[in-house]
Order: structure tokens, then sequence, then C-alpha cells
């Protein structure tokens, strides 16, 4: 198995990308989009255990648009072969001083695009201050 073969890991920073954006915009039709349409698929947040896409899709349409705005570090794309990879964060909010939050994303390649199939996010105390 290759791993970042440059023009899929292109492809998935890409994705990374249109989802960041959409995350910031509260785009909720192009978040849901992301995600693989799936009972499998998992988001563990902050606060809450998700199960299947219906369960990801209505914690999205139901939370506050206020807040999203972050900043990213040490973000880190790997992909392994062609149809599979992971998105790893950091992110900081000014909403939220000293504390810093994670990201992990499993992506799988499918038809219609790249898909999260797995998704975990957690905040933290910062653990540089």
């Amino acid at each position: 198995m290759e791993i970042n073969i440059p023009e899929v890991r292109a492809e998935l920073a890409a994705a990374f990308d249109v989802y960041e954006r959409a995350l910031v915009k509260n785009d909720v039709t192009a978040l849901d989009a992301l995600f693989l349409n799936s009972a499998e698929t998992i988001r563990y947040g902050g606060a809450e255990n998700l199960y299947g896409y219906n369960q990801i899709a209505t914690f999205r349409a139901a939370r506050s648009p206020i807040g999203l705005a972050r900043r990213l570090e040490r973000t880190v794309i790997t992909t392994y072969g062609r149809e599979f990879g992971v998105a790893s964060t950091l992110f900081r909010r000014e909403t939220a001083p000293g504390r810093v939050g994670r990201q992990m994303q499993t992506w799988v390649k499918t038809p219609a695009g790249w898909k999260v199939a797995a998704a975990h996010v957690s905040i933290i105390p910062d653990p540089e201050i």
C-alpha cells in the first residue's frame, strides 16, 4: 500500500478544505454532503455521540451557527492507497481561551467523492499554557 500518493493526498486535502469552509459558515447542506450517508457513519463530539448519518444530520441542523470560527494548527492529512485517508488537526477558538480542540476524521473515497465515515471532536485544556 502506498502512503500519500501526491494526487490522492491533494484530493483529500481539497475535500478537507471544503469541509472547513462549510463548518465555519455553518453550511449544513455542504456538511451533510461531505458525510458518508450510512448507518455506520459515526461522529463523537464534545458533548454527543452520534451513530449513523441521520443522527449526525439532525445534530447539524439544530446546532447554533454562533461561534464556529476557528484557527487550525498542525493539520496532518495522510492517505493510504487511493480510497482511504485520515485528517487530523488542532483548532483554537477565541470563544474558548485556554483550550485547544482536536479533530480527527476518517475519509473514504466513494463514486461521489471523498466522504467522512468517522469523526471525533474534543476540546481539552491547552497543554501549552
